[in-house]
């Protein structure tokens, strides 16, 4: 036979289930709502600063990422205060919790650091291409732990920001102009002001070099088969590798047409027989 306190004990279990059913339930609306709030925001977030254009490409991704993770933060801190857990309380344990973390992962914090420095002092851009002490690509984005990039044949790079911050960076597209010293030899038999005369000539004719600096040709040795030649001239950055190929070929076709050689490697041996004449 169940006593009326056994009764009221179920009742209460009861209601103590309910109650927590619904907290529950409470708790995962919360956090189902804030996800989708925070995805949402982040995605207004990407569109107006895609839109402004006064936001550089690269902090773009960086500020949408913080947006979304400080507003999962206070989505986490509303959820556990629904079941009555104090929020300082909350706070304290994630700052604490943050500063373990930060303790057991260096490495990780020294990449998250490294990348608000690239982000600040901005050594390079997203769309530039750079070279950091043999990695070289251009780069795609910068996010708080890793900088994406693509290397020239197309391969995908994903480099720690640490490692760049830490490297001596070539950046090959930040200015505007880039200067081509495109090396030729010839002859010592041909006249080099003549050589000289033709090379400026082929250069005149394309109009993407500038004319100031203005091209120039000087001798900068003489090597053991040829006359070392510097054709040295100035182009926007994005004509450097188009102008270098085409002024190279240029400059071979109107040597061969003037008969300027440009001579392979050589070497003059010379044999001395010193051979005594038998008694």
């Amino acid at each position: 036979m169940i006593t009326e306190e056994y009764k009221e004990l179920i009742e209460q279990l009861s209601q103590t289930a309910l109650d927590f059913s619904l907290e529950i339930l409470a708790a995962l609306a919360i956090l189902i709502i804030g996800r989708f709030i925070a995805k949402r925001i982040s995605g207004y977030v990407e569109k107006g600063l895609s839109k402004s254009g006064k936001v550089d490409r690269t902090l773009q991704p960086v500020i949408v990422k913080i947006t979304g993770y400080a507003i999962m933060i206070f989505v986490v801190v509303a959820v556990l205060a629904q079941f009555g857990v104090e929020t300082t309380s909350v706070i304290a344990v994630l700052g604490a919790a943050g500063l373990a973390i930060g303790l057991a992962l260096q490495g990780t914090m020294q990449n998250i650091a490294a990348g608000f420095m690239l982000l600040f002092l901005r050594p390079f851009k997203v769309g530039e291409f750079v070279d950091a002490d043999g990695i070289s690509g251009t780069v795609d984005e910068i996010s708080l732990f890793i900088t994406h990039m693509t290397t020239v044949d197309g391969i995908y790079l994903s480099v720690p920001n640490s490692k760049l911050w830490s490297a001596t960076v070539k950046n090959f597209s930040r200015n505007a102009k880039r200067r081509t010293d495109l090396a030729i030899g010839i002859g010592y038999g041909d006249d080099i002001k003549k050589a000289e005369k033709v090379a400026l000539a082929v250069l005149s004719g394309d109009a993407r070099l500038h004319k100031d600096p203005a091209p120039m040709v000087i001798v900068v040795g003489l090597g053991e088969s040829s006359v070392d030649l510097n054709i040295r001239y100035w182009t926007d950055s994005g004509d450097y590798w188009p102008a270098l190929s085409d002024n190279r070929r240029a400059i071979k076709e109107a040597f061969d047409k003037e008969g300027i050689s440009i001579p392979f490697p050589q070497r003059d041996l010379h044999i001395v027989s010193d051979i005594k004449a038998k008694s």
